[in-house]
């Protein structure tokens, strides 16, 4: 739940848990409204505006779930032996059953008037055109039913998933070509640092390459958001002034990485100060304490830490399910949170909740366990890229070896 009174949800000195924040950041989300049509093959990963309503049954008939032989149960038991008097692959439709007689049939074949078993091949003997029954199937056996998955009139899909391989085929199912779906949302970016160079150029002495810059657009390209640089800003109040106000002319979310903290070359909370409103500062996690949510004119910004470790984890966390929420997902848009052993111990509480890089493995006897990287330093990138997996140590609370614990899987996060 979120603090109440009047007083600025980032003001004073307590810092938020990261259930207030989350909250706070979900409850401050204004959907995008505007929607478009496209293209089956051009949907995955957008999220659904209008539901899809099937115009046919699935299956549109009666069919077989296997290979074998279609016949009635009237015909069957055990050793007898039936003459073959149609032949029926799937994308044919049969001819009414002769009485007496069994039908080869086909996996998808629809099954012909006068049938309501099917016996699977592997249960029948073939001698010439007469097969014998070894093995007697109740009746309706191996037959799907019309409609068997969707029924004409039912909805398919609810507005508001985020569409997936899975969705796709599943409109496809029912005849659909065409998806309306919600706009996608436009976010700029850039970075704060006079000490950062973009790959391909020289470094000079006490530079770095721009790395953030390419894991925080690739992160929001993930989610399927249209993404435009800024590039990197200047460490002066007025460049980062003019970048915001240009972020927020020209996209619908600003988020900028550096210069959140409260060093002299930090310009960007008293810029989003001036030009706007700072509403969330300093979460109680590790890394990223000084996350950054606030309002130029009607524009949301989104600041993370420079850091690089920390701005991952800040962004997975907290800006994911805002934009997630703010592109019209109606589902959980919260982090998965699985169970594992802890392959190490935690001796010291900590004030903040950490969110650890670590590698989950399951051994042969099927047990998960998670073993951290070596060295908790938040500018470490390499670490990020050896795990699958942000480990959840607690507030105020110590692991020993072989404690359960939480984890978030980075495929929950990366897609």
């Amino acid at each position: 739940m979120t603090d109440g009174g009047c007083e600025s949800f980032g003001s004073g000195p307590a810092l938020k848990t990261v259930e207030q924040a989350l909250d706070f950041l979900l409850a401050q989300v204004r959907p995008v409204t505007e929607v478009e049509t496209v293209a089956l093959n051009q949907a995955l990963g957008r999220v659904l505006a209008q539901a899809v309503v099937s115009a046919i049954d699935v299956p549109p008939w009666r069919n077989s779930a296997m290979d074998g032989y279609a016949l009635n149960s009237m015909d069957l038991q055990q050793g007898t032996r039936l003459p073959i008097s149609q032949r029926i692959p799937a994308g044919c439709v049969g001819e009414p059953l002769i009485p007496g007689t069994a039908a080869r049939i086909f996996t998808g074949a629809p099954v012909p008037e006068g049938a309501d078993t099917v016996v699977i091949q592997e249960d029948c003997s073939l001698d010439g055109e007469t097969i014998s029954i070894q093995r007697c199937p109740p009746p309706g056996a191996n037959i799907r039913a019309a409609g068997e998955d969707i029924r004409q009139g039912q909805e398919v899909l609810a507005p508001g998933v985020r569409l997936g391989p899975q969705h796709l085929g599943l409109a496809a199912s029912v005849g659909i070509t065409e998806l309306t779906v919600f706009r996608r949302l436009k976010v700029a970016l850039f970075s704060s640092g006079d000490e950062l160079v973009m790959p391909g150029g020289s470094l000079g002495p006490g530079q770095i390459y721009n790395s953030n810059q390419f894991t925080l657009s690739a992160l929001l390209q993930a989610l399927g958001c249209d993404v435009f640089s800024l590039g990197i800003v200047e460490d002066t109040f007025d460049a980062t002034c003019e970048a915001l106000a240009r972020g927020a002319r020209e996209a619908n979310l600003v988020i900028a990485s550096g210069g959140v903290s409260v060093g002299e070359e930090d310009h960007v909370k008293p810029a989003v100060e001036k030009l706007g409103t700072l509403d969330l500062w300093k979460i109680a996690i590790r890394p990223g304490k000084p996350l950054a949510f606030g309002h130029i004119d009607k524009t949301p910004f989104i600041g993370t830490p420079g850091n690089p470790v920390s701005l991952f984890v800040t962004f997975c966390l907290f800006a994911r399910p805002f934009i997630l929420r703010t592109q019209g997902v109606l589902g959980s848009v919260e982090p998965l949170l699985l169970k594992a052993q802890a392959d190490f111990a935690w001796d010291k509480p900590v004030k903040r909740r950490e969110y650890a890089r670590a590698r989950v493995s399951i051994d042969h006897q099927g047990i998960t366990t998670a073993t951290l990287y070596p060295t908790r330093s938040s500018g470490v990138l390499s670490s990020v890229a050896w795990a699958n997996a942000l480990v959840v140590i607690p507030e105020h609370k110590t692991l020993a070896m072989g404690d359960t614990l939480n984890f978030i899987p980075f495929n929950d996060l990366l897609s």
